[in-house]
């Protein structure tokens, strides 16, 4: 016997009482489903209660050394299962979804006696949540558009294809390694998916800002032009607009740091605390713009592009190749204050290659990365304040003044010290 296999962190009869509420649960929601859409459902409360129970009742004798228990035990239960099947399929043509929930009740009620005590937990609160929430997955994949589908899918093809193949080593004097710049495409990627899912799913339910909030995760350059394009176009909107570009502006400062610190965890401690400020600053200018009224149809960011798509990360893996070779010429013969003006530079385009390259190199030039990554931030922010001002002529004063003061606010950041 494999001592190994069984884990009594928890006392056995807690671990009794788990595989019976976690079964129990799973029958009361397959009990309610018969109540409330009238299915002819496999079993109810009891049967699938029972089934936990039988499932920690055969791991007990496992443990005991009646091994050939457990795996009777999977049968029998599978058995009975299909013969169920069976007689509802001369009926009707119903689906598995009961019968799959009756197996793995029984695999959690084993699991309660055999496993850490989260895994039978977590299996059976998720088989609930996807059982119960049948009706809303339908509606979710009715709404799926097939085309953004199908692009998250040829992306993640590819990457699970060209990701095995790609050398784990360092090319050239400027260190690129194919390997890691690809798993940055995928992160960054997957990060800004987060940000366009939620902004389709929920952009247009709250309002313009919640869109602007949603779209900063994706790019707050491109919100803030999609939102003085909003302003140019619908003056009425024009203020609620300055209020999304000033919030996906803020959402820039925690998106940068979150992924300094899933690439460079050693770096977050000289960031969050400056990330964090800026981006609070943000938030208190946005939320000093008087909203307008909301008497019109409320207008949603539109021009956000799928992050998954392959030709955008294909150009962002080739801008990151570039910023890293040119910040390294740039310091090679320039030194600081030619990485600091090349920072500045950089802020008027997409800074995330700029900055993802710089801290890539985290075991030279602490500070330096440091005063880079928030000289780049500060012009990006300079440039999204020009961009929306050109566009939204109605409201040129509230944004200058605005974006000009959260920009001269990174200077006492930058010079704050940090050890």
């Amino acid at each position: 016997m494999n001592e190994s296999f069984v884990n009594f962190d928890w006392p056995l009869p807690l671990r009794f009482f788990l595989a019976l509420a976690v079964s129990f649960l799973v029958g009361l929601e397959r009990e309610s489903a018969m109540i409330t859409r009238k299915p002819k459902i496999f079993a109810g409360v009891r049967t699938y209660s029972l089934i936990g129970v039988y499932g920690f009742g055969c791991a007990w004798l496992y443990h005991n050394d009646f091994q050939w228990v457990l795996p009777i035990g999977m049968i029998s239960v599978t058995v009975l299962i299909i013969i169920n099947y069976l007689a509802k399929l001369k009926e009707t043509h119903p689906g598995w979804t009961s019968e799959v929930a009756a197996l793995l009740t029984f695999i959690v009620g084993v699991l309660s006696m055999v496993a850490e005590i989260w895994v039978p937990m977590a299996l059976g609160i998720v088989a609930t949540f996807l059982l119960s929430e049948k009706a809303n997955l339908e509606k979710f994949v009715k709404r799926l558009d097939e085309t953004e589908f199908l692009a998250v899918l040829k992306f993640l093809l590819v990457t699970i294809i060209i990701l095995p193949v790609l050398p784990n080593q360092d090319f050239t004097e400027y260190r690129l390694n194919p390997r890691k710049i690809w798993q940055i495409v995928v992160l960054v990627s997957a990060v800004g998916f987060v940000g366009y899912f939620l902004s389709k799913r929920y952009g247009s339910k709250v309002g313009l800002w919640l869109s602007g909030l949603l779209g900063g995760i994706v790019s707050s350059t491109a919100v803030s032009i999609a939102c003085g394009r909003i302003a140019q176009n619908a003056p009425e909107r024009t203020i609620n607009a300055l209020q999304a570009s000033l919030m996906a502006s803020s959402v820039m400062y925690i998106r940068v740091l979150i992924l300094i610190w899933i690439l460079a965890p050693e770096m977050t401690r000289y960031f969050w605390a400056k990330l964090m400020i800026l981006a609070v600053v943000g938030l208190i200018l946005s939320f000093s713009v008087r909203k307008q009224p909301n008497n019109r149809k409320e207008h949603r960011v539109e021009s956000l592009n799928n992050p998954f798509e392959i030709r955008p990360a294909l150009i962002f893996a080739v801008m990151f190749v570039i910023m890293s070779v040119i910040t390294s010429l740039v310091t090679q013969f320039y030194g600081h204050a030619g990485m600091i003006a090349l920072a500045f530079i950089t802020g008027v385009t997409d800074i995330d290659p700029f900055i993802l390259s710089l801290v890539e190199h985290v075991d030279e030039y602490k500070m330096l990365i440091v005063t880079a990554v928030i000289v780049a931030m500060m012009s990006n922010t300079i440039i999204k304040g020009i961009y929306f001002g050109f566009l939204a002529k109605t409201a040129r004063t509230a944004t200058a003044w605005r974006f000009a003061l959260w920009a001269v606010l990174h200077i006492p950041i930058i010079l704050w010290p940090t050890s």
